[in-house]
């Protein structure tokens, strides 16, 4: 029975007539609408700010070798300076500097240098162990700042053998080997600027009356100024001065 009805309205629809004897109505048009689909949601991703490149650190520059001439002229240069005398008590004793001819160095600096040596309050005039006055002329003894050949040959009319490495005390004054006032020691825990005072201070405790070389008192303890810290410590700690920190003599046996 369904189906018939079915069928039946079917056909009356099929041959434009209602199944009431009525026209049938025109079928609605529909229109098939598609929905444009929402456009999805843009993302913008922020534009870092550009990165500044790190400058490239500068090399440092390689350090100077000093270099030291093996031999010189002979012939020397009197610092033309003079000071007031170093410390309070003791002998007056007046040196003058010199440098050897057509080496690097200015004797008038190398005077000022000395100078600020003989006024450390680690040294002999702090501790009552003489005055020192530098002056251009009429010197009591004087200090030579000469190249290896020259040293040794200066050194050799007094009998000694510096080996173009040493220095030594001669009958007007002392002798610095360049090598050794450029560079200091290999044996020495410091600077080259730290060994001239072990230089001045060795060769000018000469001067003063000391005579005979000191030995390493014992191992850790600082080598005497008068020990020839160069020729080797024997468990000693390298050392400039004469006197410690706390003002007491460093000493050592004596050896030479």
């Amino acid at each position: 029975m369904t189906v018939a009805l079915g069928a039946g309205a079917a056909l009356a629809h099929y041959n434009g007539r209602a199944p009431d004897g009525t026209a049938a109505p025109a079928p609605a048009t529909t229109e098939a609408t598609t929905e444009a689909a929402a456009p999805a949601p843009t993302t913008t991703t922020p534009t870092p700010p550009p990165v500044k490149a790190k400058p490239k650190p500068k090399p440092k520059p390689t350090p100077k070798k000093t270099t030291v001439p093996q031999s010189g002229a002979g012939t020397f240069t009197t610092a033309q300076a003079s000071g007031s005398p170093v410390g309070d008590s003791g002998v007056l004793r007046r040196y003058r500097v010199q440098v050897e001819d057509g080496v690097d160095l200015s004797a008038r600096e190398t005077a000022a240098e000395i100078q600020q040596i003989l006024s450390h309050p680690r040294g002999w005039a702090a501790h009552g162990r003489g005055r020192f006055q530098l002056v251009s002329q009429n010197a009591d003894f004087v200090i030579r700042i000469a190249t290896p050949d020259t040293a040794d040959t200066l050194c050799a009319r007094q009998g000694l053998n510096t080996h173009g490495e040493l220095n030594c005390e001669t009958s007007d004054g002392v002798v610095v080997n360049l090598k050794r006032w450029m560079l200091g020691s290999p044996t020495f825990a410091g600077t080259a600027a730290e060994y001239r005072h072990l230089i001045i201070n060795h060769e000018v405790g000469h001067e003063i009356g000391i005579r005979k070389h000191m030995g390493c008192p014992g191992p850790g303890k600082l080598a005497p100024a008068m020990m020839q810290q160069i020729k080797g410590l024997n468990g000693c700690r390298s050392n400039a001065f004469p006197y410690s920190e706390d003002g007491i003599y460093i000493t050592g046996p004596i050896v030479s």
